[in-house]
């Protein structure tokens, strides 16, 4: 399990004073994006391959309020990834000081190619870096199938 340990700023907080919706977001961005840049995922590597992650959606469960002064840790678990790397699942969980978890957040995404703005696989040179990456017990190969899991699909304006 990768950790990222955090300190809640005032601009964290939100008008009851306890850790805002966004910081749940932004909290859990920051340790996806320092976890895939320590495994192999770094700007010149995202660069050279034209590549980028998007996330398709967040769902964050909240059991506890989390408030400024004292330091809080976000984990990572890669808890799903497709065959050729398209699309992953994260699976993050904020811990207060004592190590006891307040949040929950269940992430997907995939990578596009940013010239054609299309979905697309890892390169192998690229993807050799996520399967190095532990699995934990729930993990599972997705399909394009669980990224349509929710069947939301746009309602347009007339």
């Amino acid at each position: 399990m990768y950790l990222k340990e955090f300190e809640i700023r005032w601009n964290d907080m939100d008008a009851n004073r306890h850790l805002a919706n966004k910081a749940y977001i932004e909290f859990a961005a920051h340790t996806r994006m320092s976890f895939l840049t320590e495994n192999g995922f770094d700007q010149r590597t995202l660069a050279k391959n034209n590549i980028g992650p998007v996330v398709f959606y967040e769902h964050i469960y909240y059991f506890k309020e989390a408030f400024a002064g004292r330091p809080v840790k976000v984990s990572l678990e890669l808890t799903g990834l497709s065959e050729d790397g398209m699309f992953f699942e994260f699976t993050h969980n904020y811990y207060d000081h004592q190590g006891k978890n307040f949040a929950h957040c269940e992430m997907m995404g995939a990578w596009i190619d940013l010239a054609t703005r299309k979905l697309i696989g890892l390169p192998e040179d690229v993807k050799k870096h996520m399967d190095g990456v532990p699995r934990p017990e729930n993990f599972r190969v997705l399909t394009k199938e669980d990224t349509r899991r929710y069947q939301k699909a746009p309602v347009h304006l007339s």
